[in-house]
């Protein structure tokens, strides 16, 4: 994409800003997922992709579904766009039940993973098919073809054919097909999968334009990855086996995660076991290990946090130091893993007196041999106390391989 491609010309955001309408909040919410079920097939053949989903969007708001694959994230986003039905609950769009209502009759923008484009259309036609569909006088389609294909940097593509294109290409196309009916609930899913880094970038910098020009525009939008979730989405639902397990906006759940996994997907934190010394207000004394350590303690609910009791310390790898074990309250600690990765180096470290490997990012490229005894110290305050999720099952590097932090290469 050129430096004129980066951003969406001023004319496109004047004219989806004016189309937008008033921005005055509604009463009711954009998007209304009721206790929504999804399942296939019948009895010992039934799949569960969706459990008890419920969910509120606002008029202008953006909220990422996150999750890994299988979670029921793209499920979500399918019932909501009417192409699979429930089997359980109802979907309302401002107010109005479209849970037995065709895609067509809907009035939504949706871009899919695998671009949905018409093969035998060429750029500009498949930008134009939604603005035909939707009735747009034929004198201002070309017009609007033109502004979505400059948004996304494919102007210069609108007589090729989608085999023509390559496939970051062809998300891209059709992203301006969405944006070209100026939707009042726009689906995104995964929308810069396709993309390569640089690209993904450029990308990510426009729809957060698009987001400014379309101030009441509900957005959903769909990704494993952390970093575009932190940075469009005013609030992220986290999923997890067909289930909502977490929602909140993007700075709580990453400074306060409610639960195991959320700190563990959201980050790839560190969940060190550790035991409540002494309790004030919402900040609490904890051993971990040889560790004694100041941490937040939020509110668990009802008996809130106490003497002895166990608990899960949240400590993101780069809050981790490494160095010499002389310095003043090092632990020991042993480097199992050490990957170099661009702007950090990532090392998994035994520490003396933790059970589990701990992660730390290191900044810069830090030549460490595996085996390698260095000084390990934990930030004070170390971090959020986290209730241990009773009878949870482990959460696996499956699941959590396809997060990384913000601004460091995979």
């Amino acid at each position: 994409m050129s430096d004129g491609d980066a951003h969406p010309s001023s004319a496109f955001a004047t004219a989806v800003g004016a189309a937008s309408g008033k921005t005055a909040a509604t009463t009711e919410p954009a998007i209304v997922f009721d206790r929504v079920g999804v399942s296939y097939g019948r009895g010992r053949k039934t799949t569960v992709a969706l459990t008890d989903f419920t969910l509120r969007v606002a008029a202008g708001e953006t909220v990422a579904l996150l999750g890994p694959s299988g979670s029921g994230k793209s499920t979500a986003l399918k019932a909501l766009a009417g192409f699979v039905r429930p089997t359980s609950g109802a979907v309302r769009l401002a107010g109005r039940d479209v849970t037995d209502l065709s895609p067509a009759k809907r009035g939504i923008g949706v871009v899919v993973q695998s671009y949905a484009l018409f093969p035998h259309m060429r750029v500009h036609d498949n930008v134009a098919f939604g603005l035909k569909a939707h009735r747009v006088p034929r004198k201002d389609i070309a017009g609007r073809v033109a502004e979505a294909l400059e948004m996304v940097g494919m102007a210069a593509y609108a007589k090729r054919l989608p085999r023509e294109l390559s496939g970051g290409q062809q998300q891209r196309v059709a992203i301006a097909r969405a944006l070209a009916i100026r939707p009042k609930v726009l689906l995104l899913d995964e929308p810069l999968a396709a993309l390569d880094a640089q690209l993904r970038q450029s990308m990510l910098g426009e729809l957060q334009e698009l987001r400014k020009a379309l101030p009441d525009t509900a957005m959903l939008y769909v990704t494993h990855d952390q970093a575009e979730a932190l940075a469009l989405a005013d609030r992220i639902a986290v999923m997890r086996n067909a289930r909502l397990v977490d929602i909140d906006t993007a700075e709580n759940l990453w400074r306060r995660p409610p639960s195991d996994f959320t700190a563990a997907f959201l980050g790839g934190a560190n969940l060190v076991p550790c035991t409540v010394n002494r309790v004030s207000g919402t900040s609490a004394l904890v051993t971990a290990g040889s560790f004694t350590l100041r941490a937040e303690a939020p509110d668990v609910g009802p008996g809130g946090w106490h003497v002895d009791a166990p608990g899960l310390l949240c400590v993101r790898p780069h809050t981790v130091r490494i160095g010499a074990t002389s310095e003043r309250d090092a632990v020991r600690g042993t480097v199992v893993s050490s990957v170099w990765r661009g702007a950090s180096t990532r090392l998994q470290l035994a520490v003396t007196g933790l059970t589990d490997v701990i992660t730390a990012d290191v900044p810069g490229h830090l030549d460490t041999e595996v085996g390698a005894i260095v000084g390990v110290r934990l930030p004070d305050p170390a971090g959020v106390l986290i209730p241990p999720t009773p009878g949870a099952e482990t959460i696996g590097a499956a699941e959590t391989s396809a997060t990384h932090e913000p601004g460091v290469p995979q």
